[in-house]
């Protein structure tokens, strides 16, 4: 469809209530419960999941049914400020709880709650800001060519609940059974969460599960091709690398460990204990390399899109007198981004100088860039922020050391970089996504990005005490409760540049391999992620996945048909995942009650009392899973 004879849902000459009292109101709070669950699933697994969809059926099953009120802009604005809390804890859990490790160690102070703040505030604002030039180049010019799919399927929802549905009611089913769910495992602890079992006749191997809704729904959501990569990487873990080390080196004590392979597989903890010591730092390769290689091989699309943005700024636009084609004015645009560079600056808890705010703006725009394109062609689920913070970080610190900063206070401003280039990344993604979802239901660009902005400050707020808030419940980041994998990997390789501590050699295994999975034309970075975290992770994805793939198999009248039903299967996940997310964020806050000599968190655990085990676990599990069959298939007769 060509761009002239595009037409939005809502015509750009009829006006709907949109940035309403309401709708900030209701996005703020969705902004604070979707960016406290995405924080807890991320710095569980690795991974966030985008919160428009969900943000979206949840207002209009407040707006439309509660409320009596009638405008799909006004719950299109709700999502878009709703969403971008997702994209705030994405960007800050993925770097900043390095600081609240590097402090355990004794090696710097805990970041205040106004150090992380306004670290992510300032990654928010220049995401939003850079993408505003942008919108024009991206998601009005070349539309029909950057698909951006959430963006279309957030779009799809809202005209199908302006024009009818019950979509609300599936997101809400998933959401408090997962709550029920996760209160009974890790709450009252009947069950054991987590199931692992060491193979005696193949040492050094072991397998399990951990059996939790928000797994099997990022894995029925990510689908089996993308759970299969995850999977296939855990596999080669756990079944090939740790079973050769236990093979050769049983008897030797390998750097970075002090003890011998064959105690460490003795030890409490088991085989998992080879992969606390040697795998992660093979993973920790593979991540690094395949994020590499994401931005090689996406540099043509970039210089493409980075020149359109320069030109676009170039460019003395006239204001125009549509509606939808009103952007917040290139002097808001320019003036906030200077605003923020000068605050980054001279603000003294934010611990940048004038040369690093410098190194923040560059590589912000730059990977702003990035990050609109990749989600256009890719979607927000598989946008390689990570790989962006990386190759910032190895940049920024590599600068660093160059100018004599070799101290914990340059390792301390090299975190802070890479923590606002991955929240502007992040916010840069989720913000194209919501443009195309206004751009194609017909919102007003310049409102929503006021929205956008008013979701930044509220997540903004609130990220330091969720940070602050796990921290104290799980027993610190880079624990077997909080692994926070991709932070203690941007730890590691801040360390390693800085200090030269790393186990390079491992390191430099994980690289041949991810380069080997690129030449067999394997997405790398799923299959990196994979080798990276436990094959507990990745297993319940992988059962998510081939539920997904088995009911695209399944015979269908028609392709609508299909669609409803995956589509269902979809947003009943996505409920599993805020489900999960909401609780884990109430159990931390019980963790830290005090209730006696204890905590409120340990007065309900009933594990000593009454257990089902393991077998129960699995037993229930399977149920759980059932139940995403069930909701998928529950209205497909109607929609035959």
């Amino acid at each position: 469809m060509e761009e002239k004879k595009f037409q939005p849902y809502i015509p750009a000459d009829k006006v709907m209530p949109e940035l309403t009292v309401v709708s900030i109101v209701l996005g703020a709070i969705l902004a604070v419960i979707f960016g406290g669950a995405n924080a807890y699933l991320g710095l569980r697994v690795g991974m966030t999941v985008s919160a428009s969809i969900p943000a979206a059926v949840i207002s209009m099953g407040i707006i439309r049914k509660i409320l009596r009120r009638d405008s799909i802009l006004e719950n299109n604005m709700v999502q878009t400020i709703g969403s971008a809390g997702e994209s705030v804890a994405a960007g800050a859990i993925f770097t900043l709880p390095a600081l609240f490790m590097w402090a355990r160690d004794g090696l710097c102070d805990v970041p205040s709650l106004i150090e992380i703040g306004l670290i992510a505030l300032c990654g928010g604002v220049l995401g939003v800001l850079m993408m505003i030039p942008l919108r024009n180049a991206l998601i009005v010019k070349e539309h029909g060519v950057l698909a951006y799919p959430e963006g279309h399927a957030c779009a799809e929802v809202l005209i199908a609940g302006e024009e009818g549905g019950a979509k609300a009611s599936t997101v809400f089913s998933g959401l408090g059974i997962a709550a029920l769910y996760k209160f009974v495992t890790d709450g009252l602890r009947i069950f054991p969460s987590e199931i692992t079992y060491d193979i005696p006749a193949y040492k050094g191997s072991g397998f399990g599960i951990d059996v939790l809704p928000a797994l099997a729904g990022v894995g029925y959501i990510c689908g089996a091709k993308v759970s299969s990569y995850l999977f296939a990487g855990g596999v080669l873990g756990w079944f090939v690398i740790m079973p050769l080390m236990a093979l050769f080196g049983g008897d030797l004590i390998l750097f970075p460990a002090d003890v011998t392979v064959n105690e460490l597989i003795a030890a409490p903890g088991g085989v998992s204990n080879l992969w606390d010591s040697f795998l992660r730092y093979i993973g920790a390769g593979a991540v690094a390399c395949g994020g590499v290689l994401s931005l090689i091989k996406s540099l043509p699309l970039i210089i493409r899109t980075f020149k359109d943005a320069m030109g676009d700024y170039g460019k003395s636009r006239t204001v125009s007198t549509l509606r939808t084609e009103q952007d917040l004015p290139m002097s808001v645009v320019l003036g906030g981004v200077l605003a923020v560079a000068v605050v980054m600056w001279l603000v003294p808890f934010i611990p940048l100088n004038l040369f690093t705010a410098l190194i923040v703006i560059v590589f912000g725009f730059f990977f702003a860039t990035v990050s609109s394109r990749m989600v256009g062609l890719i979607g927000s689920s598989n946008n390689p922020v990570s790989g962006m913070a990386i190759a910032t970080l190895l940049i920024s610190t590599l600068l660093l050391k160059a100018t004599g900063s070799d101290d914990i206070n340059g390792m301390i401003a090299a975190i802070v970089i890479g923590g606002v280039i991955c929240i502007i990344a992040a916010i840069a993604g989720d913000t194209s996504q919501d443009l195309k979802t206004g751009f194609l239901v017909g919102s007003t660009p310049r409102k929503q990005q006021t929205g956008e902005l008013i979701g930044v400050v509220v997540s903004a707020v609130a990220i330091g005490a969720i940070l602050y808030l796990l921290s104290m419940a799980w027993g610190g980041y880079g624990t077997d409760d909080l692994p926070a994998p991709q932070a203690v990997l941007m730890k590691m390789i801040v360390e390693g540049v800085m200090g030269g501590n790393l186990p390079w050699n491992l390191v430099l295994v994980g690289v041949f391999i991810a380069l080997v999975v690129e030449v067999l034309g394997v997405p790398v970075l799923p299959f990196a992620i994979g080798l990276y975290l436990p094959i507990y992770l990745s297993v319940p994805m992988m059962l998510g996945g081939l539920l997904r793939w088995y009911l695209e198999k399944r015979k269908y009248g028609s392709e609508k048909e299909k669609e409803n039903v995956v589509q269902s299967g979809v947003l009943y996940s996505s409920g599993l995942i805020a489900g999960e997310g909401i609780v884990g964020i109430l159990l931390a806050v019980l963790a830290v009650i005090p209730m006696g000599a204890a905590t409120v968190s340990d007065a309900i655990d009933l594990s000593e009392r009454f257990s089902i085990g393991q077998i129960g676990g699995l037993v229930v599990f399977a149920a759980l899973l059932a139940t995403i069959y069930l909701f998928a298939v529950k209205d497909q007769k109607k929609s035959k």
